[in-house]
C-alpha cells in the first residue's frame, strides 16, 4: 500500500497551476453518452475516479480515447449501449449514478447497484429517483431494497420537480435526463454549483435547451437529439481552497494559477478572517499567511453559495494551529467529522458533539501515523503534516489519488518536504 510520509516544511512559496475540475468532469463524461456523436473534453485531470469513470463508459459500449498525459479525453457512444453498469466499477465511485439519465435515453432501462465512494454519509439517491418518477420513470422497488436501481421508461415526459434538498447529484441527473424528454422541465431548489453551469454549459453546446443554472430554479425544454461537442472543464475549486490554505496555515506565500474567484467567496472571507492576505493579479490569485496573526474563526457548511462540505476538513487543519476557538458546523454530511481522530493522533485535542467540532487552536502539533479516512481528509492531514514536529506517515492515500492531480509534486514545487512511498 502507497502512502506519504510528511515533515515539517517551510512556508509554502511559489507557484501552483489548478487541474480541471473532478466534480465537474465525471458528469459531463456522463453526459456524452446522450449523443451518438464525438465529444472531445479538456482540461481532464489524471485522476483515479477519471480513470474508473473511463472504465465504466467503455464496459457500457462508448469508444473511450484518453489521453491524460494532455487532459484530454474523447468519448464517442456511436454503437450498441449496455444498459446494466458492471458492480466493480460502481462499487469504486459514487459518480457513477450519474450515467442512469444516458442510460434510460439511450435503452430505455438502466441497472445500477448503488454506489460507492467515501465514507462521509449516507448521500441518498432518493431525489434522484423522485425527479426520474417524475419524468416517467419506473423503478422497480422489490430491486432498490436490495441495493439495485432498476429504471425503465417507455417515454420521458417533462414536468414540475421540486428537490427536497438542493442534491448536486440529483440535479445533475435530473438535467441529464430532462434535456431530451419531451416537453419543459421545472427543476426547483436544484443544487446551484459552478459544476452544475459547467455541465448545463456543456449540453447547452450539445443543442440542449437549459436556463437558470446556477440558480435555485432551472428550465429545461426537451429537444429531440443531441450533437458532439468540444468542451474545457472549469478549473477545481476544491485543489485551489486546498493549496490556499495550505499557504496560509504554513505562513506562505503561493500564486494559485487557473482559478475562477467567484467560486470562492465563501473561503476566500473565511481566509480573511483568519488574518490571510488574498489579492486577484492578472496572473491568478496570490495568497499569503503570517502565522503570528493567524487567528481562528467559525464557519458552517452549506451547499452553495455556502462554505463548502468539501473545504470542512482542510479548513480544519488551518484552525488546529490558528490562535483561540473555533466552531465548525457540518451541516451537508453527517460523518464528516472522521478525520478528527486523525488530527488529535497530532495534538489537535478537538471535541466533536453531533455535528458540531470545537477546535482549541493554538497547538503545537506532532507527526504521527495517520489514515486518510476520505479524499478531503487525506489532503487535510497532508496539510497538517506540513506544520507538524516530526514526521507523519499517511496511509490509505488511495482517496487523496481520486481527487487531487499530482498532489505530491505540486506540494514539492513550492517548497513541502513530502514524499510518496509504495510499499
Amino acid at each position: 500500500m502507497a502512502k506519504f510520509l510528511v515533515q515539517k516544511s517551510a512556508p509554502l512559496r511559489g507557484e501552483v497551476k489548478i487541474s480541471g475540475s473532478k466534480n465537474a468532469v465525471l458528469p459531463i463524461m456522463a453526459a456524452a453518452l446522450l449523443t451518438e456523436e464525438k465529444c472531445v473534453i479538456k482540461d481532464v485531470p489524471a485522476l483515479r475516479d477519471v480513470d474508473v469513470m473511463c472504465r465504466l463508459l467503455e464496459s457500457l459500449g462508448a469508444k473511450v480515447e484518453k489521453d491524460l498525459d494532455n487532459n484530454r479525453v474523447n468519448i464517442e457512444a456511436s454503437g450498441e449501449i449496455v444498459y446494466e453498469a458492471p458492480f466493480d466499477l460502481v462499487k469504486m465511485m459514487r459518480a457513477s449514478i450519474l450515467v442512469l439519465g444516458a442510460l434510460l435515453i439511450r435503452t430505455g432501462r438502466a441497472i445500477i447497484h448503488l454506489p460507492g465512494g467515501c465514507a462521509i454519509g449516507k448521500r441518498p439517491v432518493e431525489l434522484h429517483l423522485k425527479g426520474l418518477r417524475a419524468l416517467g420513470v419506473t423503478i422497480d422497488e422489490e430491486q432498490l431494497n436490495r441495493g439495485i436501481v432498476d429504471a425503465s421508461v417507455e417515454k420521458l415526459q417533462g414536468d414540475t420537480i421540486y428537490l427536497d434538498f438542493p442534491s448536486v447529484g440529483a440535479t445533475e441527473v435530473i438535467i441529464m435526463t430532462a434535456a431530451l424528454a419531451e416537453g419543459t422541465t421545472i427543476l426547483e431548489n436544484a443544487a446551484q454549483e459552478p459544476e452544475i453551469v459547467d455541465l448545463a454549459n456543456f449540453l447547452n453546446k450539445m443543442g440542449a435547451r437549459i436556463k437558470g443554472a446556477g440558480t435555485d430554479t432551472i428550465k429545461i425544454e426537451g429537444v429531440q437529439k443531441l450533437k458532439g461537442v468540444s468542451h474545457h472543464v472549469i478549473p477545481d475549486r476544491i485543489e485551489a481552497g486546498t493549496f490556499m490554505v495550505g499557504a496560509v496555515m504554513t505562513g506562505g506565500n503561493v500564486l494559485i494559477k487557473n482559478v475562477l474567484p467567484n467560486h470562492l467567496k465563501a473561503v476566500i472571507a473565511k481566509l480573511r478572517e483568519c488574518g490571510a492576505y488574498i489579492e486577484m493579479t492578472e496572473d491568478g490569485m496570490r495568497v499569503r499567511g503570517d502565522m503570528s496573526t493567524l487567528r481562528s474563526t467559525d464557519i458552517k457548511t452549506l451547499p452553495y453559495p455556502g462554505f463548502p462540505t468539501d473545504m470542512q476538513s482542510p479548513f480544519m487543519a488551518l484552525l488546529t494551529v490558528a490562535k483561540g476557538p473555533s466552531v465548525v458546523i457540518e451541516t451537508v454530511f453527517e460523518n464528516r467529522f472522521m478525520h478528527v481522530g486523525e488530527f488529535n493522533r497530532m495534538g489537535a485535542n478537538i471535541k466533536t458533539d453531533g455535528n458540531c467540532a470545537i477546535i482549541p487552536g493554538n497547538k503545537a502539533l506532532t507527526g504521527a501515523q495517520v489514515v486518510a479516512t476520505d479524499l478531503r481528509a487525506g489532503a487535510a492531514v497532508v496539510l497538517t503534516g506540513l506544520v507538524a514536529d516530526g514526521i507523519t506517515e499517511v496511509s490509505q492515500i488511495y482517496h487523496v489519488d481520486r481527487g487531487y492531480e499530482n498532489f505530491v509534486d505540486k506540494l514539492k514545487a513550492l517548497g513541502a518536504n513530502i514524499m510518496r512511498v509504495d510499499e
